[in-house]
């Protein structure tokens, strides 16, 4: 255990190199994460063709992580954010091997690897989790928003106006529908036309019911009035029984979850009450 030890220290030190270790000599607050953890491991992963190998599962979720961060997300901050969990995995790897150096305990060797591969292998994973729950956000705040949009412009205003005053109250940074829906509005005030901004905004959504009411923008907002209205009236109804479906699959997804703990309660009741007689059986 004390050579694999070793052989972990010797490897992190092959990977920062001369370079990682001049700069962490000349500079006065060396970016101790970058230098230990990203720019080792980056140049690893490139150099062994990780990204090649799997170009797909790359591909895949550099496209999830643009929705979850914005369009300005670019290729290479994927790659840094693989090569930093990959890091993450081998300091865990490295720090159980050494406790088990220490305690004298095999075991924590196989937790380290254990944990060493999970931590690499979990963004992919939780990736896919927040874009469905992105998804499922949108779809519950878009009726309500549509039902403001309607009001508005039936009572007189421009659309373009009851676009922007759609906004008022709400929290673009908690809320994903009203933070793409923000930059529209921040767009059309700096000149840009309305059929670019909401095409824009469709696809940093990307989700069907928001195409749907985009498609629908477009073919009405320069009508305006009633027609308008009657237009967005008719999606209206599909999209709050889109919303009600996904609170009906959020409360039997959180019932479900509840059935382990009772489980688990259920366990340690039967525990005390049967103690108690086993005792005095005993």
């Amino acid at each position: 255990m004390a050579v694999l030890v070793l052989l972990l220290a010797l490897f992190w030190a092959l990977l920062i190199g001369k370079d990682g270790l001049a700069q962490l000599q000349k500079r006065e607050k060396p970016d101790w994460k970058g230098l230990l953890l990203i720019k080792p491991f980056d140049l690893l992963l490139e150099r062994s063709k990780f990204y090649e190998y799997l170009q797909l599962p790359l591909s895949s979720y550099h496209s999830k992580q643009i929705l979850l961060k914005g369009t300005d997300w670019q290729l290479n901050q994927t790659r840094l954010h693989i090569a930093e969990t990959t890091g993450y995995g081998y300091a865990v790897l490295a720090g159980c091997s050494l406790l088990a150096v220490l305690a004298k305990e095999p075991v924590l060797i196989g937790m380290g690897v254990l944990l060493g591969v999970l931590l690499p292998v979990r963004p992919f994973m939780e990736a896919g989790r927040m874009v469905e729950r992105r998804k499922q956000a949108i779809i519950s705040e878009l009726p309500e928003a549509l039902s403001k949009l309607m009001l508005l412009v039936g009572a007189g205003e421009p659309v373009l106006q009851a676009f922007s005053r759609c906004l008022e109250g709400k929290d673009p940074a908690v809320q994903p529908l009203y933070k793409e829906w923000e930059r529209v509005v921040i767009s059309l005030r700096n000149g840009e036309s309305f059929s670019t901004a909401i095409e824009r905004f469709n696809r940093c959504c990307a989700v069907q019911e928001v195409s749907i009411f985009t498609t629908v923008m477009l073919l009405n907002y320069r009508r305006g009035g009633d027609q308008f209205v009657l237009a967005l009236r008719e999606i209206s109804y599909s999209l709050w029984e889109k919303r009600k479906a996904v609170a009906r699959s959020l409360g039997e997804e959180a019932s479900s979850k509840l059935v382990f703990p009772l489980v688990g309660i259920l366990l340690v009741l039967m525990v005390f009450v049967a103690a108690p007689a086993m005792l005095l059986m005993s």
